[in-house]
């Protein structure tokens, strides 16, 4: 019997024996081309590589952020007393005897100051130990008569001496000890560092300027010498300006302490001065508030004359002198001096209100030299004045307007923009 045509076919697509079946073609993405990109695993571990710098370097930038605050505060000392030591130089001194010259007069300024603080507040901690019996028998018999009791400072003494409470604060006191002790060799420390920097900077000044010229373009160079002037001018300008102020209102707040009687009047008079000039916005309150409390313990009233200085000296040091000393050295908005002390804090606390000032000063400065200025048009508006005819009609001519269905005396017609004259 004959094969049919179907067996046929199957007999013609069957594989012979012993071969294998002929594969199927490659599905689609299944082929060579679906292997993994050779650039895929460099990129993994170029892109780990810049994860694990960015992390180590955010590490470092933590860690050394005390050592970078250090040397932005000697940048400022330096080019603040950049001034003096290039005068000395100038004059024949060798630069680095200029700079020790100028540290060693603000270190004996300094440790006078302190020295002198420091025995006005221990002559005062000691007048309240001496006196904190009175003081004790002054309450005590207050209450005994307000109250009717029959309290007895022995009695008062003994239960203070044993109370849980006054063992308590001794041990958290002593264990505190340490903590402060840490803190002061702390804050010696990082005064060294930032005196150290401070010198470098000052004395190597020109070194440091032609290192820095020295990897920059001859066009780059003038940008980065002319912004060094205006950090110096800025800088200087501030520090001896404030300095002056606080010459003037040590002074002033010297003679007033002197005149009536209140202890220690020229440490105060020093106190004054320094913390009202240097330290930004809340500066005057602190400055203000020691001798209060020094005058209130000679007389209440003298107090209230501190008080009422304080505030008229501030008026005058803020409308009269401060303009008149600062228009050629840190000439800036009292709001825009505002707004960068509060930025200043924000980012780095004292330091950063300390320096805020001079810092803006000196950008305000480099921007204007080149931001192109133009001559106002003289326009009222510009001196604030409205011209006739300008938006602002009163009430009542507005509605007459709308009442009579015309427009009032200086509002713009309709359909011609501009205002009709002598209508009503």
């Amino acid at each position: 019997m004959a094969p049919t045509d179907d067996t046929g076919q199957i007999a013609q697509h069957a594989s012979p024996f012993g071969t294998t079946p002929p594969t199927r073609p490659p599905a689609e993405g299944a082929g060579p081309s679906a292997r993994m990109p050779r650039w895929l695993p460099r990129a993994m571990v170029l892109a780990l590589a810049l994860i694990a710098v960015f992390q180590l370097g955010s590490w470092a930038f933590h860690q050394l952020t005390g050592l970078l605050i250090n040397i932005l505060i000697a940048l400022f000392l330096a080019l603040a007393i950049e001034p003096a030591v290039s005068w000395m130089a100038a004059h024949g001194m060798r630069r680095g005897l200029a700079t020790f010259l100028v540290f060693l007069g603000l270190t004996i300024v300094t440790a006078g100051f302190v020295t002198l603080l420091g025995s006005m507040l221990a002559g005062q901690i000691i007048k309240m130990i001496e006196g904190f019996p009175g003081y004790l028998d002054s309450l005590i018999n207050w209450v005994n008569q307000t109250f009717h009791t029959d309290l007895r400072r022995v009695d008062v003494q003994e239960g203070l001496l044993h109370s849980d409470w006054l063992r308590k604060y001794a041990q958290t006191s002593a264990a505190g000890v340490l903590d402060v002790s840490a803190q002061v060799l702390g804050g010696l420390f990082r005064l060294l560092t930032v005196a150290l920097f401070s010198f470098y900077f000052a004395a190597d000044g020109p070194r440091l300027r032609r290192t820095i010229c020295s990897v920059l373009p001859p066009a780059r160079q003038a940008e980065v010498l002319r912004a060094w002037e205006i950090a110096v001018d800025k800088t200087g300008g501030y520090l001896y300006s404030r300095g002056l102020m606080a010459l003037i209102s040590g002074i002033a707040h010297y003679i007033l302490l002197q005149v009536l009687g209140v202890p220690y009047a020229p440490v105060l008079g020093v106190w004054v001065g320094l913390v009202s000039q240097f330290i930004p916005t809340i500066g005057t309150y602190l400055a203000g508030a020691l001798p209060m409390l020094i005058a209130f313990t000679v007389n209440p009233w003298y107090a209230v004359w501190v008080l009422v200085f304080v505030v008229i000296y501030q008026q005058f040091e803020n409308y009269m002198l401060q303009p008149k000393l600062t228009s050629k050295t840190v000439d800036i908005h009292p709001a825009v001096a505002f707004g960068s002390v509060i930025a200043g804090t924000a980012l780095l606390g004292a330091v950063g209100a300390l320096i805020a000032i001079p810092a803006v000063a000196t950008l305000q400065a480099f921007l204007g030299a080149y931001v192109k200025r133009y001559d106002v048009t003289d326009d009222p508006r510009v001196h604030g004045h409205r011209r006739s005819g300008a938006a602002g009609f009163g009430l009542l001519a507005r509605a007459r307007g709308l009442w009579t269905g015309q427009p009032g005396v200086g509002e713009p017609v309709p359909g011609t923009g501009t205002p009709e004259e002598g209508s009503s």
